[in-house]
């Protein structure tokens, strides 16, 4: 390794104990210090902290071929720049190198300016197309009419479906969100409208749907457009008649709930094509509201990344800083995934960016890893193991949590973690 450094053009002083390589930092600050963990009578932990007593700035690189949550985390507190897992590539060592030096650019990538008076809710914006959907919802909330939100994934329908009945006559009773995307046809009539004990086998017990637990309150149907052709007409009719009739019953019961409906779709070609029904569309689109991609409104992105970075610095107990350079990189990012898509990198850079500091090399890699999981989901090949430790360590162990930070499926982080092993 150290002939590879010279060749890359740095002076390296090599040390063969732990004891010589506490002399030399106690006698001599160096701005970058390379490590194993585990080297003899002491560890690359304690090399960790004589290098930042003498020198806090100092970017210290560890590295092992048996990292454990333990080492990680011990690390991670003791403030190391990069943990890299053996084996790997000396560019990887050269790459931790440059940012590490890059790092120490501070004096030309300021933190970014705080923002004052930060929203309370999700429902961040001030942006003109923002601007004109708080004016709808002032309008339509003090209303009963029912409302059609139109929008791509990760825009924040559901917030708005919320502010919507935080803001109506209705507020004080329950606000019941269904993804009918995520329900079988099948099962869609009885989770709305509820089942009567022996309705069908295994109906044991009468069961409340949807829409009479909400009664004097919203229900938010999101993904309308998912809905089976045959449910449909069921729908319209608790539309129409605002009555209910739970599977197995003979009679209907009247229910007064408020219907917000979401969707992704193009639902006025599905209408078109013959696979939305013209007259429940009708019923639906009493008011509609178009909901704008975080492109077309990317003066708001500074907001919502001060929003996110506090939430999660608040939450992990962490110090994470945003500077100039990062902030800028985010705003130029076209953010297919939306609102959510922000909100996930920001969570993930503040538990991993090096150094705490979220700067333009910590946003292009984390786009980085975010394309290449679009375009190969079922991998982890750019992400370290170490990083997966980290998140584990800042989620609890909540590996659900840690997955939707990582931006991977559940079940390719449990077999990441079957390949790292204990």
């Amino acid at each position: 390794m150290v002939t590879c450094l010279e060749l890359e053009g740095y002076a390296v002083d090599a040390v063969a104990s732990t004891r010589e390589a506490i002399d030399h930092l106690q006698a001599n600050p160096y701005p970058i210090v390379i490590s194993d963990i585990y080297l003899d009578d002491r560890t690359g932990i304690d090399v960790l902290r004589a290098a930042r007593v003498q020198d806090p700035s100092c970017a210290v690189i560890l590295m092992t071929g048996r990292g454990s949550m333990e080492t990680v985390m011990a690390a991670t507190e003791g403030g190391a720049f990069e943990y890299l897992a053996k084996p790997f590539e000396m560019a990887q060592m050269v790459d931790a190198i440059k940012r590490a030096e890059k790092s120490f650019e501070a004096g030309d990538d300021d933190e970014a300016a705080a923002v004052d008076d930060l929203p309370v809710t999700e429902m961040i914006g001030s942006s003109a197309p923002m601007i004109d959907i708080y004016k709808m919802i002032s309008k339509v909330a003090p209303t009963d009419a029912t409302v059609l939100i139109e929008g791509e994934t990760g825009t924040g329908k559901e917030l708005i479906a919320r502010m919507i009945h935080q803001n109506s006559k209705r507020s004080q009773q329950a606000f019941v969100p269904v993804d009918c995307g995520a329900i079988a046809p099948s099962l869609l009539e009885s989770e709305l409208f509820g089942t009567l004990k022996g309705a069908y086998t295994g109906a044991d017990r009468d069961r409340i749907g949807v829409f009479e637990a909400a009664n004097n309150g919203t229900v938010f149907l999101d993904e309308i457009g998912d809905i089976d052709l045959g449910f449909q007409l069921k729908l319209l009719r608790f539309l129409q008649e605002r009555e209910i009739r739970p599977l197995g019953s003979s009679r209907p019961r009247k229910v007064d709930a408020r219907v917000i409906a979401a969707t992704n779709r193009d639902v006025q070609k599905m209408v078109d094509d013959g696979k939305f029904r013209e007259d429940l569309w009708y019923r639906l689109n009493v008011v509609r509201l178009k909901v704008p991609p975080l492109c077309d409104r990317a003066s708001d992105i500074p907001l919502l990344v001060h929003y996110f970075l506090r939430r999660y610095n608040d939450r992990y107990k962490l110090d994470t800083r945003l500077t100039d350079t990062g902030l800028k990189t985010m705003e130029e990012y076209s953010w297919p995934g939306n609102i959510r898509q922000l909100q996930h990198m920001v969570e993930r850079l503040t538990i991993l960016a090096p150094g705490g500091r979220i700067d333009d090399a910590a946003v292009r890699f984390a786009i980085e890893q975010m394309d290449s999981r679009d375009h190969a989901s079922e991998t982890l090949a750019d992400t370290e193991a170490d990083q997966v430790r980290r998140v584990l360590a800042a989620t609890n162990g909540n590996k659900s949590r840690a997955a939707k930070i990582l931006g991977i499926e559940r079940k390719t982080l449990y077999r990441k973690l079957e390949r790292m092993g204990p």
